[in-house]
C-alpha cells in the first residue's frame, strides 16, 4: 500500500520536512509520480515500533523523580 508523505508523517509522527529531507539525502526510497512522492507503507512499520518504543522510554524516564537526598561529590 502506497501513501503520501503527509500520511506517512502522521503515522510515523514526524514532520513532512524531516522526511523530505530523508528523501533528497537517500536516506529513504520514495517513488515520485509525477506530482507526489509515494511511499510504501509496510516498510516503515518497524520504524514506527522502534520510534514508539523510544517515546515511551523517554516519557518514562522523564516521569522519573529524582532522589531528594541526591548528594554529588566533588573529587577535585
Amino acid at each position: 500500500m502506497y501513501i503520501t508523505i503527509g500520511e506517512l508523517a502522521d503515522y510515523l509522527g514526524v514532520s513532512e520536512r524531516y522526511l523530505f529531507e530523508r528523501v533528497h539525502n537517500g536516506k529513504i526510497q520514495a517513488v515520485y509520480d509525477g506530482q507526489q512522492y509515494l511511499f510504501n507503507k509496510t516498510q516503515f512499520s518497524w520504524h514506527k515500533e522502534q520510534l514508539d518504543l523510544k517515546r515511551k522510554q523517554l516519557k518514562l524516564e522523564l516521569e522519573e523523580e529524582l532522589p531528594e537526598d541526591w548528594d554529588a561529590k566533588d573529587e577535585d
